[in-house]
């Protein structure tokens, strides 16, 4: 049975207080508002950007560890001798067993706060990813890589909350979109090295180094323990001996409906996303037939697309609002993609100018999630409820690759690309349950 609550700070909002803590409200307009592109870094505190700067490297970090499987599918699928159902498998238990790893984390991130939330899933990850390398058979990568996922399903919710928290709410999506954006800068930096390291290594052991140089998150944990602190009311709060609200509020009054649409949001963007992320490479190489060097150079395209795109409509949701930025989004990813795999044989230059608004379309939709996830939630259960919705969506979301995955043999890879617009039309529908919370002040 739940504990009884008897402080304001933690107890289960009620309906009246819920619809306080999400209405938008007009925060003052400062001189500060007004001047320069980069107004929403120089309003951080100092310790508010080293926050900044530790969430944007554990993120880039993650994005690192994951797009490691994709990028060496090839040459371990043949090292394992594995089918496209299997190769797609290790995705889908990856994205499954994040789901726990994101529910763990957000109780911890509401009970030890924000930064050694942050620390715990990075080396998580880290050393899960590391110890794939090392697998002598397929069970053993499946397994590894599933642990891989409770540190990966955790990172990203304590680094937004912790942003989050210290960002002004006139600014809260551009800044968070940053945080989004260090996805690409990590999924670039894992093409890079993996050109090389595929191009200049026997298929037999390159898989494996890959695997291995996901070590570099070691370096980020000592920044983080010296330099990075929740913010003041944050430990302010943990510090007080005020029983914790249960997992069991964000499934209670006003805040249910938020927690299944925003879960069904989840699971159609991310469908649609890691659709793309995880066979892309493999379309590209095995239909279109191009080299380990042609391949870096079309996901070059996609991922300065997503760069941008994040960034872009970072600045989006806080001018057209959180709603309408999903929504066309997901419009546009879903017909690029259609486009996309529907360009003719030979055509090569049309494939690889379409990379370029398609990474654009298909990563821009994520800037909208650290800030409007944590508009949502109260304080007592922001970590509980972001972390939920985000990482029980993905999970779900999971199925769409492994769904390629079967479909390939009859349909090609490139006509199981269909699952990802499928993704996007459900994240169309969960918009309709969910209330637009572009400048609400987190409490």
């Amino acid at each position: 049975m739940d504990r009884p609550i008897t402080s304001h700070l933690y107890s289960v909002p009620s309906s009246r207080e819920v619809s306080m803590t999400t209405t938008p409200t007009s925060p003052p307009v400062v001189a500060e508002d007004l001047t320069g592109r980069f107004a929403w870094y120089r309003s951080f505190s100092p310790q508010g950007r080293r926050a900044f700067k530790g969430a944007f490297g554990g993120y880039a970090l993650d994005s690192y560890d994951f797009q490691v499987l994709p990028l060496s599918m090839v040459a371990m699928a043949a090292y394992f001798s594995l089918t496209t159902a299997q190769t797609g498998l290790l995705t889908t238990v990856t994205l499954l067993v994040s789901a726990l790893g994101g529910v763990l984390a957000g109780l911890l991130i509401d009970r030890v706060g924000r930064v050694k939330t942050l620390m715990i899933t990075v080396a998580t990850y880290a050393v899960f990813t590391v110890l794939c390398g090392f697998a002598v058979n397929y069970p053993m990568l499946l397994v590894c890589r599933a642990f891989q996922g409770l540190g990966f399903g955790g990172e990203w919710a304590a680094g937004a909350v912790l942003v989050a928290e210290y960002a002004k709410s006139r600014y809260r999506g551009r800044v968070l979109a940053f945080i989004q954006s260090s996805w690409a800068v990590g999924w670039g930096l894992a093409v890079m090295v993996s050109t090389v390291v595929m191009d200049t290594l026997d298929p037999s052991i390159s898989w494996r180094v890959m695997f291995w140089t996901g070590a570099l998150p070691a370096l980020l944990l000592v920044y983080v323990r010296r330099n990075v602190k929740d913010a003041p009311e944050v430990t302010e709060r943990l510090a007080s001996k005020e029983p914790r609200v249960p997992l069991s509020s964000i499934f209670k009054g006003d805040l249910a409906r938020k927690t299944l649409f925003a879960t069904l949001l989840a699971i159609g963007v991310q469908g649609g996303y890691y659709t793309i992320a995880t066979w892309l490479p493999t379309y590209l190489k095995v239909e279109r037939g191009l080299t380990v060097v042609g391949t870096g150079s079309y996901l070059f395209m996609l991922i300065t697309g997503a760069f941008l795109g994040y960034l872009a409509a970072g600045y989006i949701t806080d001018v057209l609002g959180r709603k309408k930025t999903f929504a066309l989004f997901a419009v546009l990813s879903a017909g690029l993609l259609l486009a996309y795999i529907n360009i003719p044989q030979g055509a090569n230059t049309t494939l690889l100018l379409l990379g370029f608004p398609l990474g654009f379309c298909a990563s821009a939709i994520f800037s909208g999630f650290g800030a409007f996830l944590a508009e949502l939630y109260p304080g007592p259960v922001r970590g509980t409820g972001q972390s939920f919705t985000y990482n029980v969506g993905r999970a779900l979301g999971a199925f769409f690759p492994t769904a390629v995955g079967f479909s390939a043999g009859s349909a090609g890879v490139g006509g199981a690309l269909i699952y990802g617009v499928i993704g996007y039309a459900i994240a169309l529908v969960a918009l309709l349950g969910l209330p637009e919370t572009r400048g609400t002040e987190l409490t």
